[in-house]
């Protein structure tokens, strides 16, 4: 009776455990991305910005926004999180569009403003598409990724040339953070879009900035910190003490990039 009451428990326990993996597998890209948001209009938020559209693969259109720069200094291409539209991320355009520099920032295909099934190779596509669209119009590119975003941006920075690659508080590798999260799942195996950033930046030959908050909570520091440590030509790591995930900008990351993209310009 009693090696019958534990075969049963043993069942029990893998039926629940295999339910529970499969849930994770069936709802992984709910998890992932949280691509509804707000959108905004750079008229009605005071930003001298063109609404352009970008065509990437599988004769697909992604949406952004583009404002050419107004002096000397370089284009970022900013490249967005995984959640809501970039265009709730005005601020940060306006800030760069009022010291001179010129900006292109997109949705990723999926999200509010650009139609399409969000996956790691239609990512990966947007952004690069988003920077050719770039390389057309503008000579000084520098490549801002932030969070999710910073994976494609490392991708692009591997395959095309640009001035400088910033990235805000980057994974290490989304199949890490997931590892972290669910240690009781089996997630390189489950995982569709794991984005193996540690396995691009190797190629990137662009000098690096990585900034990181101690207190991240969403992807830990170290993240960060062991991805820089495998960058070619590293430049600086910023690591902000009791920073959370989203506090980098109100802490100065804007003043420090602006530093960082002018030493990279001068080969310094």
């Amino acid at each position: 009776m009693l090696k019958k009451i534990a075969v049963g428990v043993l069942v029990l326990a893998l039926v629940i455990y295999g339910g529970l993996l499969a849930f994770l597998y069936v709802n992984q890209r709910a998890f992932f991305f949280n691509p509804a948001g707000e959108i905004f209009d750079p008229d009605a938020v005071g930003l001298d910005a063109e609404i352009v559209m970008i065509p990437t693969s599988d004769d697909e259109v992604i949406t952004g926004w583009y404002a050419p720069p107004s002096g000397d200094e370089p284009t970022i291409l900013y490249l967005k999180g995984n959640s809501g539209s970039f265009s709730a991320e005005y601020e940060r355009f306006v800030s760069f569009t009022d010291a001179g520099y010129g900006f292109l920032s997109v949705d990723y295909r999926g999200f509010p403003l650009s139609p399409g099934e969000i996956t790691q190779d239609n990512l990966l596509a947007d952004a690069l598409a988003a920077f050719d669209w770039l390389a057309e119009r503008e000579e000084e590119i520098v490549v801002w990724g932030r969070s999710l975003g910073a994976s494609p941006a490392v991708w692009v920075a591997s395959q095309r040339d640009a001035e400088a690659l910033l990235l805000e508080t980057p994974f290490y590798s989304a199949v890490s953070v997931a590892a972290e999260r669910y240690p009781f799942a089996p997630v390189a195996w489950l995982m569709l879009d794991q984005f193996h950033t540690n396995d691009w930046i190797g190629a990137v030959e662009e000098p690096v900035f990585v900034a990181h908050g101690t207190a991240d909570r969403t992807v830990s520091v170290s993240n960060g910190e062991r991805l820089y440590a495998e960058a070619p030509n590293p430049h600086q790591i910023w690591i902000e003490e009791g920073a959370d995930h989203s506090d980098l900008w109100a802490r100065g990351i804007w003043e420090r990039a602006q530093v960082f993209f002018n030493e990279a310009e001068q080969g310094g």
